[in-house]
């Protein structure tokens, strides 16, 4: 894919991620996509599990938004950097609602075939998240 396609596809997965659209990842995300996410042994797969973990965000901050930052795209592998905003207003991670803001960073690793969606390896700061919710200590 080229660097121009890679940013339209980064466009629409940002829009994908912000909206939790069932049609959008059907059309952005393989069927074979794995998703490697921080603390789980077993992969996410497809669009039902990217969906999953979209909703596991959702259930602790209903209005969440992810801001793509930057990417850097190379062959069909692209890099983004994305800041998270939400409000604590349900149970996330066993920490009960808060309501406190939050504004957390990730650094995400993807690759594309096809237009899709195949692979991801996120990294978000989960220990600044859990710290503006008051879980761990600053």
């Amino acid at each position: 894919m080229t660097i121009e396609a890679n940013k339209l596809a980064m466009g629409r997965f940002t829009e994908f991620i912000n909206t939790a659209s069932e049609a959008l990842a059907v059309k952005l995300i393989s069927p074979n996509a794995v998703f490697h996410v921080p603390g789980c042994d077993t992969p996410m797969l497809g669009p039902s599990g990217y969906l999953a973990i979209i909703q596991m965000m959702r259930a602790g901050f209903p209005d969440i938004r992810w801001t793509l930052e930057e990417m850097v795209s190379e062959a069909d592998k692209v890099a983004a950097r994305f800041t998270m905003r939400g409000t604590h207003q349900g149970v996330f991670l066993g920490v009960p609602p808060t309501g406190k803001q939050i504004e957390v960073k990730a650094m995400n690793i993807y690759r594309l075939s096809g237009g899709q969606f195949v692979e991801e390896h996120g990294q978000p700061d989960l220990f600044g998240l859990l710290q503006q919710i008051g879980a761990v200590p600053t």
